[in-house]
């Protein structure tokens, strides 16, 4: 048995330890182990490598011994897990807020706005997202596939009407968008949930507090049945105003307006995954060039 001290965690990540009683072993890979509980709440173990994140619990290592799989033992108390052969010690983790300063970064709006737009056009940011993806009908709906992409595509519909809808601040039209996009694509995070996820961040700095929370809670509320357990632990934590630290890197470089900076945190965020930083910033990024577009340069009547 090997103990190790925690290096940080979060509000989220604390309250499972203390309050989960049938946890379980959901996934494992080379810098994370995804837990979850009874409850279908998840607890990331991750290593500095990923670092801090909404329900996110941080070591310096996961010991390559552990052998670490689905029967594997866990128990948990509140200031410890017990993961296999180790055991994490959370007393003195540093505690990490996921909640970037939406007040703050909604005053900066138009100044962000402009920075990203400026960027995208500069540097040819991509927009891939869903309209790249091939989608096929199937009798459950709209499916991603690389079999067959000559069939007709449907989704970027959806996808133009998620971002005009979260634009203008009209919940109707967002909630109708939702389920078309929730849950499409293949893996841990599908593409659409990804998006989503982009595209209810860029919400937060558009539009005040008050309005941007009832957004993103009734449309994560909505996703959140459609899609993966991982996936649905990051929607709920989008929903709460909740980000991984790559996004508050990201969102302090467009604070200090250093494009530079912005482009190296563009960078990392695209590094996100296979596609699921590409497809975050593909919503993320639309949602603001409609706001230009639609908000602050509106049409003469």
């Amino acid at each position: 048995m090997q103990s190790i001290k925690a290096l940080s965690i979060t509000p989220d990540a604390r309250e499972w330890l203390t309050n989960s009683r049938h946890p379980r072993i959901l996934h494992v890979f080379d810098h994370a182990c995804n837990l979850i509980n009874e409850r279908r709440e998840i607890l990331s173990v991750v290593t500095q490598q990923i670092g801090n994140g909404p329900f996110n619990l941080v070591i310096p290592r996961l010991p390559e011994y552990l052998n670490l799989h689905a029967k594997r033992p866990i128990s948990n108390a509140a200031n410890q897990l017990n993961l296999g052969d180790l055991t994490i010690n959370t007393v003195n983790a540093k505690l990490w807020s996921p909640h970037p300063d939406w007040e703050r970064l909604h005053a900066m709006r138009d100044h962000i706005t402009k920075l990203l737009l400026t960027n995208h056009q500069k540097c040819g940011l991509p927009l891939r997202g869903l309209r790249d993806m091939p989608f096929t009908q199937t009798a459950q709906g709209y499916s991603t596939t690389s079999l067959n992409p000559n069939l007709p595509i449907t989704e970027y519909q959806f996808c133009n009407s998620l971002i005009s809808a979260l634009a203008n601040a009209d919940l109707s039209s967002s909630l109708t968008a939702t389920p078309k996009i929730a849950g499409l694509g293949i893996g841990l995070t599908p593409a659409g949930d990804d998006f989503i996820l982009g595209a209810v961040l860029a919400a937060w700095i558009i539009h005040p507090p008050e309005i941007a929370s009832v957004l993103a809670q009734e449309i994560t509320n909505t996703a959140v049945p459609l899609t993966t357990s991982l996936s649905a632990a990051w929607l709920k934590s989008v929903g709460k105003g909740e980000a991984g630290i790559l996004w508050h890197e990201f969102f302090d470089a467009l604070s200090l307006g250093d494009s530079s900076a912005i482009q190296l945190q563009i960078n990392k965020l695209l590094s996100i995954g296979h596609t699921s930083g590409a497809d975050a910033l593909a919503g993320f990024i639309s949602v603001f060039i409609s706001f230009k577009e639609h908000i602050l340069s509106p049409c003469p009547s």
